[in-house]
């Protein structure tokens, strides 16, 4: 008779003590074969898409690598800081994005690009509408399962910007996701 896997606890998500065993990682290479599926997963929540998502991850990894055993000896948490990087380089890459650049052409569009499949998903629109800071939040506390001071520490802000980030954003989800309902009813 083989003995039954322990239950997992009620609150505890699917990849709980995934951060502990990355963590205790020493060699760069075994870190980013282990940690690599959930910052794609979290880069995809942050941008919105999974090719975006692959930019990201490989721009910041590529960072971390140079810098590996600063990283490694400081941080004391490599995750949490590939992570924080991450959200860095996302709302940079927003701010430098968001300005509008004219062009004298219209750029050539494939009409065989994939489609994303969560384009006309509302959560998904509503998620991808927030500020950045507020998405960020949102993504690592409900999709990353992070609790309020790991957040906090990830982001290097404090408990209290993580509620109020938190509280707004979902504000602000419930009301666009309310005004979706009400004008596909109508």
């Amino acid at each position: 008779m083989t003995a039954a896997a322990p239950p997992i606890a009620s609150g505890d998500p699917p990849w709980a003590g995934q951060a502990e065993a990355v963590n205790s990682l020493t060699d760069f290479g075994d870190f980013v074969r282990e940690a690599l599926p959930g910052l794609l997963r979290y880069g995809h929540v942050l941008t919105g898409n999974p090719h975006d998502a692959a930019d990201l991850v490989q721009t910041v990894l590529e960072k971390m690598g140079a810098r590996w055993s600063y990283v490694r000896q400081k941080t004391g948490d490599p995750l949490a800081y590939v992570r924080r990087s991450m959200a860095n380089a996302h709302v940079s890459r927003w701010r430098r994005t968001r300005r509008e650049n004219l062009v004298a052409d219209l750029p050539d569009t494939s009409p065989c690009a994939p489609k994303d499949p969560f384009e006309h998903e509302p959560l998904w629109q509503a998620l991808r509408d927030l500020p950045p800071r507020q998405r960020t939040v949102m993504v690592l506390r409900y999709y990353e399962g992070l609790s309020e001071v790991e957040i906090a520490k990830a982001l290097n802000i404090s408990q209290g910007t993580v509620k109020s980030q938190a509280s707004k954003a979902i504000a602000s989800l419930r009301a666009k996701l309310r005004n979706q309902e009400g004008g596909d009813a109508g």
